[in-house]
């Protein structure tokens, strides 16, 4: 698993603040910052978001229900409206952050409980372990 899926894992599995994730988003370019809510995009499709998760998404991402984000991601056809949250110009992109991190957070706790409970080998489930905690500190 890169850094980055490592890093981004981190806060929606509780293993580092939030509030960390943010910090390290900021200090990124622009670029990287929509590199990182793409990646972040896909790895809810991945962990088979959906837009019900939407509500207790905001709720973690401590974001207000009326934020731009906040309103796609409850809207329906997720993947339409994940899309049109990563293109949100530069000063939605925190409030994108927060959600998404959140969203990956709420799908891939029902995914391990529905389908990894009895343990698996996604590498991004065994962060606690120890495995691939050097990636993430770097």
């Amino acid at each position: 698993m890169n850094g980055r899926a490592v890093v981004l894992n981190e806060p929606a599995q509780g293993i580092r603040s939030l509030v960390q994730g943010v910090d390290w988003f900021e200090g990124l370019a622009d670029t990287e910052q929509f590199e990182v809510l793409r990646d972040l995009a896909g790895f809810c499709i991945q962990a088979r978001a959906t837009s019900v998760d939407g509500s207790e998404s905001i709720r973690r991402a401590g974001i207000r229900p009326t934020h731009t984000p906040a309103v796609l991601v409850t809207r329906g056809r997720l993947i339409e409206q994940l899309t049109k949250i990563i293109n949100l110009p530069q000063d939605e992109r925190v409030k994108a952050f927060r959600l998404l991190v959140a969203l990956l957070g709420v799908a891939d706790e029902r995914r391990r409980v529905r389908f990894c409970a009895g343990g698996c080998g996604h590498a991004w489930h065994h962060l606690r372990t120890g495995a691939d905690t050097e990636t993430a500190t770097a």
